[in-house]
């Protein structure tokens, strides 16, 4: 954007933001469309390296999953991003600018605006805090975009530390990637349930719910054939859950290369769902989007270079 432009503020004032600021607009270098609709951007950030957001339309709104981070540290073994492994964080402005990027793309296709983000992409939020917390606070900000709480989610895997200096700095949405209902199996699937287990993680986010006023807290569970998905392992779910504000969101597991796991069948997944459901669980099933161009749960990996070999297991964050 070309400050000089700017013809309702004094030339003086023009002068003096051109000399000290840059305002660029990011440009994603590939665009994929799904047959679903669902479209994924890819966008370099430097050092010849990638970063995916995802638009995902539907009837009532449209989302878009951005990423807080190149690559992740987090090291889950179901995704494709943690098996890239992490590079840095990100900036706010490049976080941002996926959101301003993405969103004069709809625009000028005349395509249905953004009105819900996740932050859930490439990247665990919560160890890139201040800058997410940054970008969240503008998207709900009524001086900017005023989206509303409920629709602007911040998602972590677990850590814990962080999720109670999230509540005194916003109040956004929660989502948990949570995905096992016992520390054995977490500790396999999500490695820093190591360092902050099940318990100290569902009192991490009663305080969340409690400090912010939500409603609930979403719970992220995939499905993962004969690993997580038996009625046992759902009736367990149910009475983790039983005392906290929660929804659960069972997600289909997204194939990638470097995985050996399957996903569940649709039947074991219905059975399961109608399982929590029994038991007053608010429980939903996540329609898969965006499988055919890899722009699905779990499926991210953009491009990541220089990775830290040290990942979660090695290393306490």
């Amino acid at each position: 954007m070309d400050i000089s432009l700017m013809t309702d503020i004094s030339m003086q004032v023009r002068e003096k933001l051109s000399n000290q600021f840059c305002i660029d607009i990011p440009v994603p270098i590939s665009t994929h469309s799904s047959v679903d609709g669902t479209q994924k951007f890819l966008f370099p950030v430097g050092n010849d390296q990638f970063i995916e957001s995802v638009y995902i339309p539907e009837a009532t709104r449209a989302t878009l999953c951005i990423s807080s981070q190149v690559g992740c540290a987090m090291d889950c073994s179901f995704c494709a991003t943690g098996y890239q492994g992490f590079s840095r964080n990100l900036d706010a402005n490049e976080i941002m600018g996926q959101f301003i990027a993405v969103s004069s793309y709809l625009n000028s296709n005349n395509l249905k605006p953004i009105t819900n983000v996740v932050f859930m992409g490439m990247g665990e939020p919560l160890t890139n805090l201040t800058e997410v917390v940054k970008v969240s606070n503008l998207l709900m900000s009524d001086l900017l975009y005023g989206i509303s709480r409920r629709r602007v989610t911040v998602s972590t895997s677990g850590v814990v530390p962080n999720i109670y200096k999230l509540a005194g700095e916003t109040n956004a949405s929660l989502a948990i990637s949570l995905h096992a209902a016992n520390d054995e199996l977490r500790n396999e699937l999500v490695p820093i349930n190591k360092f902050y287990n099940i318990a100290q993680l569902l009192e991490a986010c009663n305080f969340y719910a409690k400090e912010t006023k939500a409603r609930y807290i979403t719970f992220e569970y995939v499905m993962l054939k004969e690993i997580n998905d038996s009625l046992v392992a759902a009736k367990e779910l149910a009475v983790l859950l039983k005392n906290s504000p929660a929804k659960v969101n069972l997600i289909p597991f997204n194939p990638f290369p470097e995985s050996s796991y399957q996903c569940s069948d649709e039947h074991q997944i219905n059975k399961f769902c109608k399982v929590l459901q029994s038991k007053g669980i608010f429980t939903s099933i996540r329609k898969t989007r965006g499988d055919d161009i890899d722009a699905a749960c779990g499926q991210l990996a953009g491009k990541v270079n220089d990775r830290i070999k040290n990942r979660l297991g090695q290393q306490k964050l």
